[in-house]
């Protein structure tokens, strides 16, 4: 019978399939259904600066709606002072204590000092780990792609020394050349990198002239970006490697271990099959290795990786040149519905 466990940023995860950040697993009883279903780790959700800031902001504009009032009122509503990330801290020690596999926490800051502050406070409240989420937009024209990089190098180096818990970046594929950015974040001192962060774009509703925002969840075969770079930085950096956005099956999960990825992460396909789908997952995952003869997940972790398969192009131009040279063949293998 195949062995499912791995080793991700030091934890002994007793399978590859971590439940990335959701709602799924903001409640005990939540985070316990994942875990009866397997999964081998959870991302508490994420804890976003931006929310702090406004529920800071929104709840100073309640209070100074009394500060106006009378002298009686100001006595009985003082001003108040927001508890900043507590309620989250406190729901997330709330999950750790009642589930046995590692929680990761989810991070989103905007300021150097948040990101400080914040990170020092999750690893006090015992998590085994932490996902830092370079999720931001760049909205200055005249700030440039080495001045924004240089940034993210800072905080990951200063985090390094003031935490003593594994950390990995969770990064978007729009750097200008997303395998350096990688190697640096790697020399500075993160854990492991999750490739590539889902994000969330504009939409506008035509009828009623407004913008609108949509739960979009991802689709299948999203993931192939970030298998592309898995597939490039496999025994090129020292950091593992965690693939994640539009795996849904047991196939995509293999091809994700193939081409280098120590883990993946899901959150639509659970999201529209229910926590026991990673039950089944796993039996088929475990299935095909057992076709496979393999023994162990190490046993082919990164057998189709760049670095093992050096003598293709198939992660730089390789289906480009295909489509040129072979276009006939392609059609005829693949045709159109």
């Amino acid at each position: 019978m195949a062995n499912l466990n791995v080793e991700y940023m030091g934890l002994k995860l007793k399978n590859p399939i971590i439940v990335g950040a959701c709602t799924l697993s903001a409640t005990v009883e939540g985070a316990r259904e994942l875990e009866r279903a397997g999964a081998g780790a959870i991302v508490y959700k994420s804890l976003f600066e931006e929310q702090i800031q406004m529920e800071r902001a929104q709840l100073d504009d309640e209070m100074d709606s009394y500060s106006e009032r009378n002298a009686e009122m100001v006595s009985i509503f003082p001003t108040l002072e927001h508890a900043g990330p507590t309620a989250h801290i406190l729901k997330l020690i709330d999950v750790k204590k009642n589930v046995s596999i590692p929680v990761i926490a989810s991070l989103n800051c905007v300021y150097d000092v948040t990101w400080f502050d914040y990170a020092k406070q999750l690893e006090d409240a015992g998590v085994d780990a932490l996902e830092l989420n370079f999720y931001s937009m760049p909205t200055d024209m005249e700030k440039t792609a080495a001045e924004i990089e240089e940034e993210k190098i800072k905080i990951v180096k200063t985090l390094k020394k003031r935490l003593k818990i594994p950390f990995c970046i969770k990064l978007s594929p729009y750097y200008t050349n997303t395998l350096n950015f990688v190697s640096r974040l790697d020399k500075a001192g993160a854990s492991s990198f999750t490739l590539f962060n889902r994000l969330f774009q504009p939409e506008v509703n035509i009828n009623k002239e407004s913008h609108i925002t949509r739960f979009n969840l991802s689709n299948r075969g999203d993931f192939k970006l970030g298998l592309r770079y898995v597939g490039l930085l496999h025994k090129r950096i020292k950091g593992e490697l965690c693939g994640t956005n539009g795996i849904y099956t047991y196939e995509d999960v293999v091809q994700m271990l193939l081409s280098g990825a120590d883990v993946v992460q899901m959150v639509s396909a659970i999201y529209k099959n229910e926590t026991s789908y990673i039950t089944q997952v796993l039996a088929e995952l475990e299935t095909w290795m057992d076709e496979k003869a393999y023994k162990s997940i190490s046993e082919f972790k990164g057998k189709l990786s760049d670095h093992e398969i050096n003598a293709t192009d198939v992660y730089h131009r390789a289906q480009y040149l295909d489509f040129l040279l072979k276009p006939e063949e392609i059609i005829n293998k693949y045709p159109m519905r």
